[in-house]
């Protein structure tokens, strides 16, 4: 009976759906998972990173903890997975960034192997070619060890940075390390242009934890089969060229990642005004001021109002980012005296999250207070936009010495928090 009922037409592919089976050929065996640490400044390069692998011929799997949990719908052509963390809420709240990095390692390791093996045992799907993790994600490299995969590193920040957390252990040995108050002002001679005040330190009730998270960090990145770094040649070359005295593999500095696109999805965990950019579009041209102190800063009552009045008695329009926990105890603007906002007379533009590529690229911009993340300091950076330095922890003292001191992009702001 089949032979004789008449035999449907293939339906003609158009040239969209044929660029597309191409796209799915040249993608066969060159899948990749990727793994970003849990917070917003190592988030934002570990997708755009993915963005740029996936234009290539990638396919990408993003493995994401449920603490700062991804939104998959900002990213179709990826393919989602998301693991416990394990993490309680009071952990998970944790304002000691050294405490919840080591609590994640611990954590996410059981988690993230059996992800891993789910997704290598899946007989439906094409093999994984290759793990790429944020390098503070330390545990990784045993769990790619253990199931004979190639573990590329992600690392977020500089590699001026990076020069000096490896040289840690030499920095402990001549007594820079633990730093004391009367050494702040000297200088480093093994790391001109820094001085003891600069190193990347932080605030934490357990100190040795934290020289544990930066040797892990670097001992499992040299044992990783090759670094990417947000960041490029002709910005830290002398640093690119140490770096590869010391660590025995591939460096890639192939940064900065957003610039290989015109747009891109937004990996933000807060949501961005854009009201901001209207409102630019009504300022002169490098008249104002864009003062953010990036996702995890957190500022005491005082040192917000010192702000507020520096910002004011400048008598330039100013866009300022106020996060919701950026002052500690407040929940937003209640700090600022009664009446602030209307002495202001339109000149200030305050929101809680800003779409910051958008804002740096903008005409109205004239300077950046910043905390000097690498994000930050990179973005500000390629847009041309010099930089009031108001460095909080870790790498940020270094970026912030090295936009004032070697790049000669900004002004740190080093003698105290004064309207």
């Amino acid at each position: 009976m089949k032979a004789f009922l008449p035999k449907k037409k293939k339906k003609k592919k158009n040239h969209m759906e044929n660029q597309i089976d191409i796209q799915m050929d040249q993608r066969k065996g060159r899948r990749l998972v990727l793994f970003p640490l849990p917070f917003q400044g190592h988030i934002n390069p570990m997708l755009l990173l993915a963005t740029i692998l996936h234009s290539k011929g990638f396919s990408i799997t993003i493995i994401h903890t449920n603490f700062n949990s991804l939104n998959p719908s900002h990213y179709p052509n990826f393919t989602f997975h998301s693991i416990p963390d394990g993490l309680l809420e009071s952990e998970a709240s944790s304002l000691d960034l050294v405490a919840l990095a080591k609590l994640l390692n611990i954590k996410c390791t059981d988690p993230f192997r059996d992800c891993m093996d789910k997704l290598l045992s899946d007989a439906s799907e094409e093999p994984i070619s290759c793990l790429i993790s944020d390098s503070l994600f330390y545990f990784t490299q045993a769990v790619a060890d253990s199931l004979k995969l190639p573990r590329v590193v992600l690392r977020t920040g500089g590699l001026s940075s990076l020069v000096v957390f490896a040289a840690f252990p030499l920095l402990r040995e001549r007594g820079y390390l633990p730093i004391q108050d009367s050494q702040l002002e000297e200088l480093v001679v093994e790391l001109p242009p820094l001085k003891v005040k600069d190193l990347p330190m932080i605030n934490t009730v357990y100190p040795d934890s934290y020289y544990e998270i930066v040797a892990c960090m670097v001992n499992e990145s040299k044992a990783s089969s090759g670094i990417i770094l947000n960041s490029f040649e002709e910005l830290e070359l002398s640093e690119l060229d140490t770096l590869r005295q010391e660590f025995p593999i591939p460096i890639f500095p192939i940064g900065p990642f957003h610039k290989y696109f015109l747009t891109s999805s937004s990996g933000s965990l807060l949501a961005q005004d854009q009201s901001s950019i209207a409102w630019l579009d009504k300022q002169a041209s490098k008249s104002v001021i864009y003062a953010s102190f990036g996702s995890l800063a957190a500022l005491s009552e005082a040192q917000f109002l010192e702000i507020a009045w520096g910002l004011a008695n400048s008598k330039q329009p100013f866009l300022w980012v106020v996060r919701p926990g950026l002052v500690r105890g407040s929940e937003w603007l209640e700090s600022l005296p009664s009446g602030f906002l209307e002495t202001l007379n339109g000149r200030a533009h305050i929101i809680k999250w800003a779409p910051q590529l958008e804002v740096l690229a903008h005409p109205a911009v004239g300077a950046f207070w910043t905390h000097n993340g690498w994000n930050s300091t990179l973005e500000s950076i390629c847009e041309g936009v010099p930089m009031i330095c108001m460095p909080c922890f870790t790498d940020q003292k270094v970026n912030a010495k090295y936009v004032s001191q070697v790049w000669k992009v900004g002004l740190q702001l080093e003698n105290g928090l004064d309207r």
